[in-house]
């Protein structure tokens, strides 16, 4: 007999709410350290720290963690995400770009979502649909320019530097669907298994290296950044995220995450000192309710649903 997914547990859900707030600082602190030391090689020292750090603090018990495979493909779920999001940092010709890429990032919730009805057996009203339509706007206004509308203009601003738009969107598939999969295959687990994770995404990401020539200059106040970096927005909310969705009010705390976009621009603009655009608020917003509309239009909460046990594995 199968044993069904505990019921949604608060503190696990307040720690999800956190790491939201911890999120909104990433990617403005993630593109000055870039232009320091290469996005490439900041992600890659901060998921290490994280992950050594992490691992002294709490060990996690990979006993717990369920079938090896299993955990092999979270982890590889979880590397291929930072490194497509660093990539796409990375390779943002300017920081209005590297707005216009986090923009594309934050459809995760949304996608979340949308794979929560297929994988952890959710279900939706029509309305659905109108939320992953404004989250898709949002996706196709982001990197346009104020008065360039046309689809040639489209084309254009894409074929001028396409791979940061690229990567942002498969970074937003790959996160929501290691977050679903959290919940699918490790929603019985008393620890996470982050700090193996990280430290997989850091060797990921430094083998990566040698392929993307980048800068390498110390600073006072990269070294800062990337001390906040590993310990604040990777190893704490990375942790904490994990944690709600393995055990918190996933719905809930997805919901809330629709904030993000806005958070970020605004965090962002703050600390890169950039003007935004716009059109980058206006996708801001079609981003935010787009994922309000999904989860509104969800029939039950993801953190009430029964998942048995033996049918955890795909």
């Amino acid at each position: 007999m199968g044993t069904t997914t505990p019921a949604p547990d608060n503190k696990s859900t307040i720690m999800g709410l956190a790491a939201i707030v911890l999120w909104s600082t990433h990617i403005g602190v993630s593109r000055s350290l870039a232009e320091s030391i290469g996005a490439l090689t900041s992600t890659a020292l901060m998921f290490l720290v994280a992950g050594i750090v992490g691992w002294v603090a709490a060990p996690p018990n990979l006993s717990q963690q369920g079938p090896r495979l299993l955990l092999l493909a979270r982890g590889g779920l979880f590397a291929a995400y930072t490194v497509s999001l660093a990539l796409a940092i990375g390779l943002s010709s300017h920081r209005q770009q590297t707005l216009e890429v986090a923009i594309l990032n934050y459809l995760w919730p949304a996608l979340t979502l949308l794979l929560a009805i297929p994988l952890l057996g959710q279900r939706a009203r029509p309305t659905f649909v109108l939320g992953l339509a404004l989250a898709v706007a949002a996706a196709i206004l982001a990197p346009l320019r104020p008065g360039a509308w046309s689809p040639a203009d489209f084309a254009q601003t894409l074929r001028s530097n396409p791979w940061p738009y690229g990567l942002a969107v498969l970074a937003a598939l790959l996160w929501a669907l290691y977050s679903t999969l959290s919940r699918r295959w490790a929603a019985h687990a008393n620890t996470g298994a982050v700090p193996l994770f990280s430290l997989g995404a850091g060797c990921a990401l430094l083998a990566l290296r040698p392929f993307f020539p980048e800068p390498f200059r110390w600073t006072p106040p990269a070294v800062l950044e990337l001390t906040y970096m590993a310990l604040l927005p990777t190893l704490l909310a990375y942790s904490m995220w994990d944690r709600a969705m393995r055990k918190g009010h996933v719905t809930l705390v997805v919901a809330c995450s629709y904030a993000i976009p806005v958070l970020s621009t605004l965090a962002s603009a703050l600390y890169l000192r950039v003007t935004v655009a716009w059109t980058v608020w206006v996708a801001c917003a079609l981003v935010a309710l787009g994922a309000f509309v999904s989860h509104a239009s969800m029939r039950s909460g993801i953190g009430a649903s029964t998942v048995r046990r033996d049918e955890a594995a795909p």
